[in-house]
């Protein structure tokens, strides 16, 4: 995975990073570039046409939206699972209400402890890109197993018994999806590709106007700063779970039953 200690940074700081990094690459491309113009191939170096730009750039465009869309879906479905997983957790406190005291102080304990360990230790692990799906979450199949096990003595228990375990069985697959998410992110090799597409781009421009050292300048400058504002939007949302901009498990503890 990208290196975590990036994308925990805070805003601001990953705002310095990325534009601090780019603009030296930047720099040291602009310097590249005059010094090869002051090269004996000066000439081989300015007969470079500027439509080499469209080419390059296209490219570079068709990568970086590909990209972007696929960091934006998966916080999307991040959200949406969350979203999902806290609707279903809360039809089965509502319809708890229907079955006798014990078993809805059963019921709401369980759903407590799922989701006091979701938000704190599985959150934890989601960040980090540990979760995995071969840990089972013990007080929700409890859940599940004491719903199907209580009898239901009347038309109205039989109903909220049926929909209670639909709504768990939801949860539960909402989780699933929530953890697949969690492990998604923008490869090492997008990052190289798009690395070196957008060196290419810059030393290009730095070559095709190397007469000119103050429109090399103002250029690249231009086109660094751009880069850098694209980078660091897919950096901020690349791991939905990570980050100043993370999905918050606040869907959950905004359901979470009460302790009676």
């Amino acid at each position: 995975m990208t290196s975590t200690w990036l994308h925990s940074l805070p805003l601001w700081q990953m705002t310095v990073v990325v534009f601090g990094a780019v603009g030296i690459v930047g720099a040291g491309i602009h310097f590249v570039g005059r010094r090869l113009a002051a090269s004996g191939h000066r000439r081989s170096f300015t007969a470079l046409s500027p439509g080499l730009l469209s080419p390059i750039g296209v490219i570079f465009g068709l990568l970086i939206a590909f990209t972007a869309a696929q960091v934006w879906n998966d916080t999307a479905q991040a959200n949406a699972a969350v979203d999902t997983e806290a609707g279903a957790l809360r039809s089965v406190v509502v319809l708890s209400a229907v079955f006798p005291e014990d078993a809805q102080m059963r019921l709401r304990s369980l759903i407590r402890e799922y989701i006091e360990y979701t938000a704190t230790i599985e959150w934890t692990s989601m960040a980090q890109g540990a979760a995995t799906l071969k840990i089972s979450p013990p007080t929700l199949n409890k859940a599940l197993q004491f719903t199907l096990s209580l009898p239901a003595n009347t038309p109205g228990q039989q109903t909220a018994q049926r929909q209670v375990a639909v709504s768990l069985e939801q949860a539960l697959e909402a989780r699933r999806q929530r953890i697949l998410v969690s492990r998604s992110e923008v490869s090492g090799v997008k990052w190289l590709c798009l690395s070196f597409l957008a060196a290419c781009l810059v030393f290009a421009i730095a070559l095709i106007h190397c007469e000119n050292r103050l429109t090399s300048a103002l250029a690249i400058g231009l086109f660094c700063a751009s880069l850098a504002t694209t980078v660091l939007l897919i950096l901020s949302h690349d791991r939905p779970f990570l980050g100043a901009i993370a999905v918050s498990p606040d869907p959950l503890w905004q359901v979470i039953p009460e302790d009676r």
